[in-house]
């Protein structure tokens, strides 16, 4: 994806023309844009792609009148680094180390999701132990991740004592990683056929107890984003996604769910343990009564879903069977068997932040012939769009930050030349890493 929008019309003027032809007006949920445009009153704001509320490297092209956003445009910064690339270049067991450092915070789901494209082709059988486990990390992951993002959407709003709360309450999480796989962030669990490391009942006595201290400061992490004057003030009514917008732009995770899209990987495609848990998409509903689509509502859904994860770990330390952690343990077999596999396979999972793909190709060579990844961040940048019209200036940070956005995930590289965008192939990038390479080398002589 080059741009999520392309150059000529903007989100607002393009909507605006296609309603107009339809007969209809501005869908439903979605702040009125301002249809009319008075003359010395239309100014150019751009946000980014280096400014002190966004940390993430987009830049947002907008039309104001006031401080109202009339028309939205967006353009990813182009920070490609080559994983792609580089994993057809790689046996499958070296690519899962790639594939885990495509996200530092959702990184379990990229390995897995690989993982699980390669046993399809391969007709590999994982155990059930270690879908087990790899369900428990998968939603320690989750916890963490909402976390996270708790803190960034409160400095986003200019909430630091929040953010710095919330944070300290995920340092407790990041122990339990640590002390199942040796990281705080980078977890190296996942294999093909199954998981490095067991759980043995020492660890699951700690996951326990960590749990348990999220479940008592559950309440307490609610009342503060749930009930504080402020947080409500400013994210209630803010940066509406309709379900029909939703469904439009094929909002995922998260974002798609608070706008009452009931969409989620484990309960529609069940896969580790999750056949077993009976995994239920959740929605502002089941808090609130009602669906709006706000910033408020994708808060809700995240702070549910930390809930949610505590019971399903729960669930599957209590229901996890005996038996063998990997479906090959000898990992010279292992590689002798994957490079005579032959075919097609598709790993989907349910990342923290929505939907995440992975295609890959085995043609009866050590490295695969193709491996392409879609995160989810890549769906949800279009919703940006609906979310913007009609928004205040002072919104556009967590209203952006709302989606959980990494743009790491879903970035490309373009080069524009006399207005024309052009996708540079695999071989150009390479040969241009490498001639800049020689002339850094050469500068430090």
């Amino acid at each position: 994806m080059k741009r999520a929008i392309k150059r000529g019309k903007s989100f607002g003027e393009a909507k605006a023309g296609k309603d107009a032809e339809a007969g209809r007006g501005t869908p439903e949920g979605i702040a009125e844009p301002v249809k009319k445009e008075i003359e010395g009153n239309s100014f150019s704001l751009s946000v980014g792609p280096v400014h002190p509320a966004l940390k993430e490297p987009v830049r947002f092209n907008l039309e104001i009148e006031g401080e109202k956003v009339a028309k939205v445009d967006f353009e990813m910064s182009q920070a490609h680094r080559g994983i792609e690339w580089m994993g057809t270049r790689r046996n499958p067991v070296q690519i899962i180390h790639l594939a885990e450092r495509i996200c530092g915070i959702c990184n379990i789901c990229h390995s897995m999701a690989f993982c699980r494209a390669v046993e399809g082709i391969a007709g590999i059988e994982v155990p059930e132990r270690a879908q087990y486990i790899r369900t428990i990390v998968a939603e320690l992951e989750r916890i963490h991740s909402h976390i996270l993002w708790a803190g960034v959407a409160a400095h986003e709003l200019g909430f630091d004592s929040v953010m710095h709360y919330t944070w300290k309450m995920r340092e407790t999480i990041l122990d339990i990683i640590e002390a199942l796989t040796g990281n705080r962030i980078t977890k190296g669990m996942i294999m093909i056929g199954g998981v490095r490391r067991d759980i043995d009942e020492k660890q699951a006595a700690n996951i326990r107890q960590g749990l348990e201290f999220y479940r008592k400061g559950f309440g307490k992490l609610c009342g503060i984003f749930m009930k504080d004057p402020v947080i409500r003030a400013r994210t209630k009514g803010i940066g509406i996604l309709s379900r029909k917008d939703a469904l439009a732009f094929s909002a995922v995770g998260p974002t798609a769910r608070a706008s009452g899209v009931e969409k989620d990987v484990r309960q529609d495609e069940p896969y580790a343990a999750y056949p077993a848990l009976d995994v239920r998409a959740i929605t502002p509903k089941d808090a609130l009564g009602e669906i709006n689509g706000d910033v408020f509502d994708r808060i809700v859904v995240r702070l549910l879903e930390v809930k949610q994860s505590i019971e399903l770990i729960e669930k599957s330390l209590k229901q996890m069977p005996e038996g063998k952690i990997v479906h090959e343990e000898k990992a010279v077999k292992l590689l002798a068997d994957l490079k005579n596999a032959k075919g097609e396979g598709i790993g989907r999972l349910e990342a923290p932040r929505g939907e995440v793909i992975h295609y890959v190709r085995l043609v009866g060579e050590e490295a695969p012939f193709c491996w392409k990844v879609r995160a989810p961040t890549y769906n949800n940048l279009l919703p940006w769009g609906p979310m913007l019209l009609g928004a205040q200036i002072a919104d556009v940070p967590i209203i952006a930050a709302s989606t959980d956005p990494c743009m790491s995930c879903a970035n490309r590289a373009v080069a524009v030349e006399g207005g024309n965008e052009r996708v540079f192939d695999n071989e150009a990038m390479h040969r241009l890493s490498v001639e800049k390479t020689r002339a850094l080398r050469g500068q430090l002589k």
